[in-house]
């Protein structure tokens, strides 16, 4: 009896536990998909969706295009794959970046600027992409990703929802008008920076003229009038210690 435990523990040593290699082909899985949605990215950043293929990637990788077929159904499912990650990190990054102890109009520059910045100094490739892409129907990944646009505008929506709540944004224009009021001018800004890559644009600056102008149309009047008494008492102030 005893000669048959150890013989059972001899074969345990020699076959590994199945959930061992199950963990270990999943890791190797994992660590797979995340290389072919990095080279992925690269790849339609580069070329876009009409010229990029799978079997750039692979060649890139250094792997056959039937592997990137074992884990992606094809070129339009790993496409939306690599918009949907990105746009999470865009997402989290606004998220995480509004100051919201600080007033509206400053957490809505800060929104601005990080917009910007992701889509025009990270991101240039994949925002042709989802410009191109995204906006004009008939096209392969139209559909697809509206979901996903309408995810990234959620934090914009947050803000100036609280903005209302605040007082510090008029209440009587519907959410989704002021919504597409700040992202049209800033779609216009992207479509503009894409199409002159050699002409860099102040981000900072640019936001902050932008909200500059923005703010007047979505700024509650009462507010309006509380910063220009708060103005007029901080010069006040400064005047009579000069």
């Amino acid at each position: 009896m005893r000669h048959k435990e150890d013989l059972s523990d001899t074969q345990q040593m020699i076959n590994p536990a199945p959930l061992a290699r199950r963990n270990a082909a999943s890791a190797k899985s994992e660590q797979r998909i995340r290389d072919i949605l990095r080279v992925g990215r690269e790849v339609f950043a580069e070329k876009g969706y009409e010229h990029a293929t799978t079997a750039d990637i692979a060649q890139r990788l250094g792997v056959s295009e039937a592997t990137v077929f074992t884990y992606f159904r094809g070129k339009r499912e790993l496409c939306l794959r690599v918009i949907e990650d990105w746009y999470d990190e865009i997402i989290g990054a606004m998220e995480a970046g509004l100051p919201k102890d600080r007033p509206v109009r400053a957490q809505l520059e800060t929104f601005v600027a990080t917009h910007l910045r992701l889509f025009l100094i990270q991101g240039t490739g994949l925002c042709a992409l989802v410009l191109s892409e995204g906006r004009s129907k008939g096209q392969v990944l139209a559909d697809s990703l509206l979901p996903l646009q309408r995810r990234y505008t959620a934090p914009l929506m947050e803000l100036l929802a609280r903005g209302q709540a605040s007082g510090e944004v008029r209440s009587d224009l519907p959410l989704r008008l002021m919504r597409s009021l700040v992202l049209g001018p800033m779609e216009h800004i992207l479509w503009e920076a894409v199409g002159q890559q050699e002409r860099a644009i102040d981000i900072d600056a640019t936001a902050a003229a932008l909200v500059g102008m923005l703010w007047s149309a979505l700024a509650a009047p009462e507010a309006e009038l509380k910063a220009l008494r708060e103005l007029k008492i901080a010069l006040r102030q400064a005047l009579d210690r000069a």
